[in-house]
């Protein structure tokens, strides 16, 4: 495991030139009170910047501006919203090489990464701008004299939350279907990792999305998303987060009869079958394991692998994470940055001291690396019982827990007995057991022999407490429309 350390000087000269700040009504301000948050680089622990705090005054001006916008985007023809949204497509393409910096820096994720992730959402903004030209509806044979359809129609003024952990991916999967359906929306992002989103608000201001579709604010988590669900103007939630926040507001809007949209978290298991390919499935699994450091909530998180084939497996996961390139994000070579912040280095540390108090071995990593900044070591743990926290409790970060089985039905079992059911890979060269796996796994989003996450074309969302509702593909714009039936006597 190679260490890079950061030169705290070019990440402060990237990070002076960011757009921060409140977006409301297709203007730049400061919030109502002159409040603002600090913005630290995870790599030093340094404070890089401030973005303004959104008071109530500021979060209502943003909720009359997307009211006021809504009826004007509703109709504007499918053929414009889709214009609008592939100009947007140009410029956030021009641009990701000098967004993918500022989330470097703000977000601490490899550079390579953070560009790669700039990229794959303007491909999310891409498919939302057709899909914005596909929202058919249909005619129904019935009486000669009755005319019956379905329509589909924007829901309104959506109020969306999103976390830190993919500054521009989490945002733009709101942002982008909920313009393409043709509603108007207030989001509230993460103001650990401002200046990414408000790049992102910043292409679509110059793609000339008219004002008000858009709305960005920064604000603390509660109280500003108790606002935007309480307020009558809002008529759906679409929130990223973890499961108890999630359940928090997804009751909240409940008792308002307000549709909501629920991306949680999970806590992914990965099944290494006997026929499977020992190296090959470590390899995979440990690209997705170790991207983000492990802050990401469809990170294969909890191992089952057969007994026959575990000692191969472990050793290739160690192999694979001694070659990572720990440090500084803006290095070209880096393969893993620090955490998010120091809560999540006490939350990993809380884990990993947890499970060898159980009983399980530390094969590798287990320590901070450094004294600045939130670097964790990659973490491999074997010999996990299933009584440790981390089996039970998602870890978000770089931890690796790995436990053996020698039944397939009992390994599917122990893997559901979580309420969670976000994700789940199965690695096996049969195919009645990958068809075994894909029927037994309970998870709204499955993989075979890899560890793939969401994708733009299709699906992605949860089961049980990991979710409701489903992001990306056509159901990913279908959630921000309802149906409308019109029968029509035509005499």
């Amino acid at each position: 495991m190679t260490i890079i350390t950061e030169s705290p000087s070019r990440a402060a000269e990237i990070y002076a030139g960011a757009r921060l700040g409140l977006y409301i009504d297709g203007a730049w301000r400061e919030g109502a009170a002159g409040r603002s948050f600090d913005v630290r680089n995870p790599a030093t622990g340094e404070v890089i910047g401030q973005v303004a705090r959104a008071e109530a005054a500021d979060l209502d001006d943003a909720l009359a501006a997307a009211a006021r916008a809504f009826p004007l985007w509703r109709d504007t023809s499918a053929f414009e919203k889709s214009r609008i949204l592939m100009k947007a497509v140009t410029l956030l393409r021009e641009r990701a090489p000098e967004i993918g910096r500022l989330m470097a820096v703000e977000q601490g994720k490899p550079l390579k990464d953070a560009t790669t992730e700039v990229m794959r959402v303007s491909g999310t903004l891409e498919w939302c701008a057709q899909e914005t030209r596909r929202l058919y509806g249909r005619i129904i044979p019935t009486d000669v004299d009755t005319s019956l359809t379905v329509r589909y129609e924007p829901v309104g003024v959506v109020g969306a939350i999103v976390p830190w952990n993919f500054p521009a991916g989490s945002p733009m999967r709101k942002m982008s279907a909920a313009i393409a359906a043709g509603c108007t929306l207030v989001i509230k992002a993460s103001q650990e990792v401002p200046a990414t989103v408000c790049a992102l608000a910043e292409v679509f201001h110059d793609a000339g999305l008219p004002k008000g579709v858009l709305n960005l604010v920064f604000g603390r988590g509660a109280e500003t998303a108790e606002h935007l669900i309480d307020s009558p103007i809002t008529r759906l939630i679409a929130f990223t987060g973890s499961v108890p926040v999630g359940k928090e507001l997804n009751a909240r809007a409940g008792a308002l009869m307000k549709p909501t949209i629920m991306e949680l978290g999970g806590h992914a298991p990965v099944i290494v079958a006997a026929d499977a390919d020992p190296v090959q499935a470590a390899r995979r699994a440990s690209a997705a394991k170790w991207a983000n450091a492990g802050q990401v909530c469809t990170s294969p998180s909890r191992f089952f692998v057969h007994e026959s084939i575990a000692a191969e497996f472990t050793a290739e996961m160690v192999r694979c994470a001694e070659a990572l390139v720990v440090g500084d994000p803006l290095d070209d070579t880096v393969t893993l940055g620090p955490l998010i912040n120091e809560k999540r280095v006490e939350a990993t540390e809380h884990l990993v001291a947890d499970a060898v108090a159980h009983g399980a071995t530390l094969a590798f990593g287990g320590h901070r690396i450094g004294e600045k900044g939130t670097f964790y070591a990659p973490t491999i743990l074997t010999n996990v019982p299933l009584d440790a926290e981390v089996m039970h409790e998602e870890p978000f970060g770089p931890i690796a827990p790995i436990t053996t089985f020698n039944d397939l039905d009992e390994a599917i079992a122990v893997a559901n007995a979580l309420p969670f059911g976000l994700a789940a890979y199965g690695f096996t060269e049969s195919a009645s057991t990958a068809d075994i796996l894909a029927r037994g796994f309970e998870a709204g989003i499955l993989s075979i022999n890899h560890c793939g996450g969401s994708v733009t074309e299709a699906p992605s969302g949860g089961v049980k407490e990991s979710g409701l509702g489903r992001e990306s593909g056509p159901e990913g714009v279908q959630a921000y429309l309802i149906t409308k039936r019109v029968s029509h006597k035509l005499r």
